[in-house]
This record gives C-alpha cells, structure tokens and sequence, in this order.
C-alpha cells in the first residue's frame, strides 16, 4: 500500500509540472514569442490600405523580432469586441471606439498620429458646391429639405460629435427621430464623400483628415465640396494594446512607431508621422460618449 500511494504522489507531481511547463509555455508564447496580432478599423477601404499594412506588418516583425499579424476589420464595433475577447493585442481604434475599448477591456492607447506636425483632426459637414448652404446655420433654416449623412455610427467626426452638435441644435434625435427630411449611415468617411459629391445627400459628417485625403488621392473632386461647419479640436485616432502588456513592449512598439518614415504607410493614414499618446487625451470624447450614454460614468 506504501508503495501504491507513494507511486501516486509521484504521478500527480510530474502532471503538476507537466502542467505548470505548459501554462507557463502558454503564457510566455502569447506575452513574447508568440504572434503578436493587431486589428485595424477601416478607415478607409480594404484595398487602399492592404499594401501598407503589409509593409507595416513587415516592418513590425522585423524589429520585434517576432511574428505579427495585422488584420482590417470590417467595421469599427467588430476592432472593440476583438479587443475584448483578447483576439488582438493591439489596435487602430478611432478615439471613440477606443474609449469604448478602454472601459470595456482596459486598453490603453500609446501611440497616435499626426497630421501636419499636430495629433488633431475635426469633425466636418460638407455640402455640394452647388448647395445654397453656406454655413450649418443655413442647413439649420431649411433642414426639413435636407437629406444627411452621418458615416458609420461608432465613428467619433463622422456619427458622435456632428451627433451630440445636431442635438444642441433641436434638430436631431436619432435616425428614427429628427427634423431632416431623411438621415443615413453610410458606413464610411469615404461613402459620405462619394454620397454628397454625387448629390445622393445634401450634408454629410466626415473626418477632417480622410476628407482631405480623398481629395488629395483624387477619390472625390475637391471643388465639388463646400464645408459649412467645422468642430473643435479632436485628438487623433489612437493605438491601443490590451491591458496586460508589457511596458517593455509598449516602449519597444513606441519607438518602431515613432521611427516610421515610409510614405505608402503614413499616407494610408492620412499622416505625417506618429507621437506618443496616452488616455487622457481622449478624455473629452470619453465625456462625449458619457453624454450619448455610449459608456457609463
């Protein structure tokens, strides 16, 4: 009998450790040699950005000197839920799905863009050229005859800040609840453009820094638009990573980012460069969404 219970202390020992080896292996694959996967939300279609996340993709598994992997999600929403489920370990959040993320899951923002030399955009209404809408007073006068666009409904300049600007102005509600003679989503910046500049809609809500890409790209004709109201100052869209990593590999990720220079990558954003950013930047969108009801207080 000794010898059988001691045959089983020895045998519940070695599944311990056998165990423990693999948790551990488990856990070190997945903070340090395994893949490291980032999802992105669209910001503009699918194609336009593959080959620069490509080259993105390269150039981080280079100087990480471990495999990763970046996926283009479809929308904004399904970016958030993977964060949540810890199917990524970083993101390309806009500042509002990113404040949603954050109280969700804990992420934390590390690094942004910069357009022209500054990490701000704005939130833009734009018109035809045709339009006899000067201004977003105009609109306002004569909003029962107006068709509007908002982009996708988690986008913070093409849904949330026109949104709340809307609503301080008694004109807007909900999609279902409103002064206009119709309201949309388009789903995206680049949608909206295409939306107004074919007068498909009479206003649309974009980002300041897509809409000048597009027009930059040639996508919509510059001088077909008018932009009638302009918001204040957002802080760019931010990279995220989950919350349990590793200073060090924000730091390293921090520095790889901060280094890029290539123009296929830059222009896919819309950007000059990265900097550094952390969670208080987004702080007034984070009591924007609070407002909507979007996260709680």
């Amino acid at each position: 009998m000794k010898k059988l219970g001691l045959l089983f202390v020895i045998l519940a020992l070695l599944v311990s450790a056998c165990g423990t080896k693999e948790e551990n292996k488990d856990k070190d694959a997945g903070n340090k040699d395994g893949v490291f996967t980032i999802g992105v939300i669209p910001a503009q279609t699918e194609g336009e950005m593959k080959g620069a996340l490509d080259k993105l993709q390269n150039i981080l598994s280079e100087k990480m000197d471990r495999e990763v992997k970046i996926t283009s999600y479809p929308d904004y929403n399904g970016v958030v839920e993977a964060m949540n489920y810890e199917k990524i370990d970083m993101a390309y959040f806009g500042p509002l799905t990113y404040v949603v993320a954050q109280e969700e899951s804990g992420a934390k923002a590390i690094v942004t863009q910069l357009i022209k030399g500054e990490p701000f955009y704005y939130s833009y209404l734009i018109t035809h050229k045709d339009s006899k809408y000067e201004n977003i007073d105009d609109m306002i006068k004569d909003v029962k005859n107006v068709r509007f666009a908002f982009g996708d409904p988690s986008s913070t300049s093409g849904s949330l800040i026109p949104g709340i600007k809307l609503k301080d102005e008694g004109v807007y509600k909900s999609e279902a609840e409103n002064d206009f003679k119709n309201v949309r989503f388009t789903g995206s910046h680049d949608a909206t453009a295409l939306a107004v500049q074919n007068k498909q809609v009479d206003v649309g809500a974009i980002d300041s820094a897509i809409y000048d890409k597009l027009v930059e790209e040639g996508t919509v004709d510059g001088k077909q638009f008018k932009v009638i109201w302009k918001s204040e100052k957002l802080f760019q869209y931010p990279w995220a990573v989950a919350k349990n990593t590793d200073k060090e590999t924000m730091k390293q990720l921090q520095d790889i980012f901060l280094s890029i220079k290539d123009k296929e990558i830059l222009d896919a954003f819309g950007a000059t460069g990265f900097t550094k950013a952390e969670n208080k930047d987004y702080e007034s969108i984070r009591k924007a969404a609070i407002k909507e009801g979007m996260i709680q207080e």
